[in-house]
């Protein structure tokens, strides 16, 4: 009898978590070696969605490689718009006028606030609470219309452009927002109330996922999940940029650094990022310029380009040429939604970069996945990559 329980402890079974299943994002695996319900070993694997990203960029002028940048995070597709222009502005030592600043904040908060709800909603949705889902997803769903309203498209917006943006907020836009957040703190309250004492959402995340703060920081980790982790770090405080140290609001920090952390602290960074956008809506001034008058990356207003031989040749070139940047390199980084979000551009002078490298937050992130699973079951490795919060296109570039 002895000698055939030391047989079967030796056994490991092995097993395919993903990729083709919606809770490993359609793409990502984990090759699990298991006793019994237990991770032993555990080996992540990233497939193939959006490829070629940075290669793009390459054979594209800096214009075209905008849509591009909406396939990295889809999810929260303004903030990589913003993130790649904000870079070819600093290359360019371009300064946009303080209404394109104040609309990119806006847009920026409100596509955290859209991330966050898809991240927290399929995380505890994966536990097995579809509820909570519907509750955020009708809320996501009137954030879309007003982006759709907004800029003609919902997932992929191409919104951004070098030294602006493409069009002003449309009339009604600060109403239909404000009745957006009153949803949205009113969808928060109702899942918060569903899930705070709720012994089952408990016991699948308090102390499920744990990392240390040492641990997150020295794999890379950005973001809610280093936040979570209990360290107070945040673009957007320690690195200012668009007047957000003007705003009153706060950065949200857990402590534990497990999944119930990370769910946590995104719940109350959409509470923070609702205070920044009613107050941004404060500065809005629809009579001053969203895009910049430098002729280096301005399109010529029409009228200039019928009646002047000069912008009809600014207009050629540029639509032909491209935006062409004084050689150079440049790394420039925004908090995106899931963390440091940096795009770092080499020129050769040209109308298309020499270099382009992306550093998105989920690819370090990934890479703890697999030691944050061993030691626990597998319905715990489902419950740390919704908390994670993987978003598969911006990890194969």
């Amino acid at each position: 009898m002895t000698e055939i329980k030391d047989h079967l402890k030796a056994e490991r079974t092995y097993l395919n978590l993903g990729p083709s299943h919606p809770a490993m994002h359609g793409t990502l695996r984990l090759l699990c070696e298991l006793d019994g319900e237990t991770i032993v070993k555990a080996e992540p694997e990233f497939g193939y969605l959006h490829r070629g990203f940075e290669k793009h960029c390459e054979n594209s002028t800096y214009t075209q490689c905008i849509p591009y940048t909406d396939r990295l995070n889809y999810v929260s597709a303004m903030m990589n718009n913003v993130g790649f222009c904000k870079a070819v502005e600093d290359l360019l030592e371009i300064q946009i006028p303080e209404q394109a600043q104040v609309i990119r904040v806006i847009v920026c908060e409100i596509n955290r606030i859209i991330d966050h709800l898809v991240c927290t909603s399929t995380n505890i949705l994966d536990m097995g609470a579809l509820t909570n889902f519907w509750y955020y997803f009708n809320v996501r769903e009137k954030f879309y219309n007003v982006i759709e309203k907004l800029c003609g498209a919902r997932l992929t917006t191409a919104y951004t452009r070098i030294g602006g943006i493409t069009k002003p907020l449309y009339d009604g836009f600060e109403a239909e927002v404000k009745d957006c957040i009153r949803d949205l703190v009113k969808a928060i309250d109702d899942v918060e109330g569903l899930i705070n004492h709720n012994r089952i959402f408990l016991k699948r995340t308090v102390g499920i996922g744990k990392i240390s703060a040492e641990e997150a920081i020295s794999y890379g980790f950005t973001g809610p999940c280093l936040r979570a982790c209990g360290v107070d770090f945040d673009l957007r405080k320690d690195q200012p940029y668009y007047d957000y140290e003007q705003y009153d609001w706060q950065v949200v920090v857990g402590e534990n650094g497990d999944t119930y952390d990370r769910v946590l602290v995104r719940f109350y960074e959409m509470r923070e990022s609702s205070k920044i956008i009613l107050q941004a809506m404060k500065r809005i001034d629809r009579q001053a310029p969203v895009m910049t008058s430098d002729r280096r990356v301005a399109l010529p207003p029409k009228k200039e380009v019928y009646t002047s031989i000069e912008s009809l040749m600014n207009h050629f070139k540029l639509i032909y040429e491209g935006i062409r940047p004084p050689a150079g390199e440049t790394y420039s980084a925004t908090e995106a939604a899931n963390g440091e979000l940096g795009f770092f551009i080499v020129s050769d002078g040209t109308g298309t970069p020499y270099r382009v490298k992306c550093r998105p937050p989920c690819f370090p992130i990934y890479q703890a996945y697999a030691p944050m699973c061993e030691g626990g079951l597998i319905g715990d490795a489902i419950a740390i990559l919704g908390g994670l919060n993987i978003v598969a296109g911006e990890l194969d570039r």
